[in-house]
């Protein structure tokens, strides 16, 4: 692999100054950090010029710097920026189109500024619904970085020790997979994921516990994307609700029209005639495009039980500017076709992908729905164990080549691609392009 040459003089004084200042706990993309200065679209530009094409920020996911979204916010900034304490009708107007695009059964939504302090939120409403404690995620979940949410994010590493009432499930997959291998058809799937939430609840029981929440993120991104077979989830949910606890679907990753088949995550594990509707919903990253934005939509009656106790106040969340942003971004979700586009071209890029693992020998299964695709990599004489060195050779290639990508899972072997749903064919051509040049050099 030819190496970058060596950072400028900048770049290291940027880095010595970034460690002195923000200290260790901070962490850094690529063996050579980034420093991009601007963006637009599907691009960013680092300080020498030179553009990347993004196909990992799901944060701007209608692209970065889009006109629409950043004249919202600057007129809003320019007019008026408070907070929901007083009357307002733009929050409103947000909170109607959030919920226009949810079950009808879920009527009431509350905002906040990241997806983390949804989720925070989300248990404590929970648990006041359900007077129980237990909460149960997936094996390498991440929900956020609050003290609650980091308990409950096992990926955040081993030094996050999981909270006392917390519960960790595997999946019904082995992971990494091999390419072409296929996953449990969804009865299978299904039972089996609904099993292992059922011995998380009887665990809880042991320990004098009550469950409150499952909370599982749609798209189940930091356990290496899993989303099919769909509908593997409802069993898993009709335990939960049997042993008198809630749904809450973790959105921040799924959300906003990101797997094409469906504007939310957890509605790909429903159907016609038996939708799978949530208990309490939480969304944040590309709700605002960038600007901080995020939101707990629910069931009116699960809300009562926590406003009869104590009220909620966020002196950011759900000011004037963010929803704003939020609407402008609903409005380009709707006006450019995004969620068709993800569908068409992310059926597109994962054939394309796939073709890549029949030919190259440390390449594993692709998966993933819409512009939300995991790509296993494989030891080449062993191809159910995973390659995370190989992941980060290629990650870090990929870099080199102008394409940025990152990756995931419990080893971190799976490649993570969820570009801007702006993508367009030609920029998925380039990162295939660029991704069988990678590959083809980790082998050598």
């Amino acid at each position: 692999m030819t190496p970058l040459p060596p950072a400028a003089p900048d770049a290291r004084d940027l880095l010595a100054r970034r460690q002195r200042l923000l200290g260790p706990a901070y962490r850094l993309f690529y063996d050579q950090p980034l420093h991009p200065v601007r963006g637009e679209g599907v691009w960013l530009f680092d300080a020498d010029g030179r553009r990347y094409l993004d196909a990992y920020n799901n944060v701007a996911s209608v692209g970065h710097g889009h006109p629409r979204v950043v004249q919202a916010i600057a007129a809003q900034a320019a007019r008026l920026n408070t907070h929901t304490r007083y009357l307002h009708d733009t929050v409103l107007d947000c909170a109607e189109r959030l919920l226009a695009t949810l079950p009808a059964e879920v009527d009431q939504v509350m905002f906040t500024c990241t997806g983390s302090e949804a989720n925070d939120l989300a248990l404590r409403i929970a648990r006041a619904a359900t007077g129980a404690q237990g909460l149960i995620v997936t094996r390498w979940a991440y929900h956020g970085v609050t003290e609650s949410t980091a308990e409950a994010s096992p990926s955040l590493g081993a030094g996050m020790q999981l909270g006392e009432r917390v519960r960790t499930v595997d999946l019904p997959f082995q992971a990494p997979q091999r390419a072409g291998e296929p996953v449990p058809d969804v009865a299978t799937a299904g039972a089996a994921f609904a099993r292992s939430v059922q011995a998380a609840i009887d665990d809880l029981a042991l320990h004098g516990m009550k469950p409150a929440a499952l909370l599982i993120d749609g798209v189940l991104s930091s356990d290496g994307v899993w989303t099919d077979p769909a509908g593997f989830l409802a069993p898993a949910v009709q335990a939960m609700r049997a042993a008198g606890g809630l749904y809450i679907a973790d959105e921040v990753q799924a959300g906003f029209c990101r797997t094409g088949d469906a504007f939310w995550g957890f509605a790909r594990h429903g159907s016609r005639t038996v939708p799978l509707v949530p208990d309490i919903v939480t969304m944040g990253k590309p709700m605002g495009n960038g600007h901080p934005v995020a939101a707990v939509a629910l069931r009116r009656d699960v809300l009562a039980p926590f406003a009869a106790r104590c009220r909620y106040f966020n002196t950011f969340g759900g000011n004037p500017v963010a929803m704003a942003a939020a609407l402008a971004v609903l409005d380009v979700l709707q006006d450019e076709g995004l969620q068709a586009r993800a569908a068409r071209l992310g059926s597109d890029l994962r054939a394309s992908l796939a073709e890549l693992g029949r030919r190259h020998a440390c390449a594993g299964a692709v998966r993933g729905a819409g512009l939300f695709i995991g790509f296993d990599l494989v030891q080449p004489q062993d191809r159910h164990s995973p390659a995370p060195d190989i992941a980060r050779q290629v990650v870090n290639r990929m870099r080199e080549l102008g394409v940025l990508v990152s990756a995931t899972g419990e080893a971190a072997s799976t490649l993570k691609i969820r570009p801007p749903l702006v993508f367009e064919p030609a920029h998925a051509q380039q990162l295939v392009q660029m991704l069988d040049q990678a590959l083809a050099e980790a082998m050598r």
